[in-house]
């Protein structure tokens, strides 16, 4: 196989404020959000990053789309470093976040021809991708419609195809169904197993074992910032389920679930 992401040692911390402290139910002024990750993707496959709510998915997905620069390590995608050269690697990859937040004022028909023109896609081809993208979605009928006047999950769905206006190869995705209806969901999962069947590369953060389960073809647990396992399910659960490795995993490493 060949490898289309390494991340190599990865580290960030963050410094708490007062409220985020309380929160956190701790006294310690930094919190270690990623400790020396490392990993492996390869192309044409979807590889899935497990973990619960403040494991470390999020801010390392930032960090491999260079929206935040590691404190240590690096990640190569493509055989880009995303530290030394983060305007190249943005050429490379989507980048999709439930956080992702567009302008409520335009229309999905401006938002596409605007991101198009940021990465330079000719007109032509924009056409006739929005074209695709928009019917495949059925943003069509709502192309003209605010985005404040569209549902959650037509938001979503905009946010997605907008990720995609240069169509890169290698597509990250931090909890790509999270909050979403089953119907839109299941597009969502659907357009991904689509994507990795088209040769792409799928990377996505999660904590639903399901979804995992359903299109992954290897994962990484990710507990408190360190890689805990990586591997196929097959190699990980040895004949279990996913969900119930997971929480003897966690069991073994955190002493308990709270």
């Amino acid at each position: 196989m060949e490898e289309i992401l390494k991340v190599e040692g990865l580290k960030k911390t963050f410094t708490l404020s007062a409220k985020q402290q309380k929160l956190e139910k701790t006294k310690e002024k930094k919190k270690q959000a990623v400790n020396d990750l490392n990993f492996s993707a390869y192309r044409g496959e979807i590889f899935g990053l497990l973990g619960p709510n403040g494991a470390g998915k999020t801010t390392t997905l930032r960090m491999l789309a260079t929206l935040i620069k590691p404190d240590a390590g690096d990640a190569i995608i493509d055989g880009v470093s995303v530290v030394k050269n983060p305007k190249e690697v943005r050429g490379k990859i989507g980048f999709l976040t439930s956080e992702l937040k567009l302008e409520e004022f335009f229309t999905p028909n401006y938002l596409f021809d605007f991101f198009s023109d940021l990465y330079g896609v000719d007109s032509k081809v924009r056409n006739e991708r929005k074209k695709s993208m928009f019917e495949r979605f059925g943003i069509d009928a709502f192309a003209e419609v605010k985005v404040g006047n569209l549902s959650t999950g037509m938001k979503q769905k905009v946010s997605l195809v907008i990720s995609l206006v240069h169509d890169p190869d290698i597509i990250i995705f931090d909890e790509p169904t999270n909050g979403l209806d089953v119907l839109t969901a299941k597009v969502v999962t659907d357009f991904l197993l689509e994507l990795k069947n088209q040769g792409k590369s799928v990377i996505i953060s999660t904590h639903i074992f399901s979804l995992i389960e359903k299109i992954c073809d290897r994962v990484g647990i990710v507990i408190n910032g360190t890689m805990i396992e990586c591997d196929t399910l097959e190699a990980i659960c040895h004949g279990v389920s996913l969900e119930d490795h997971f929480f003897e995993v966690y069991q073994q490493k955190m002493g308990g679930i709270e």
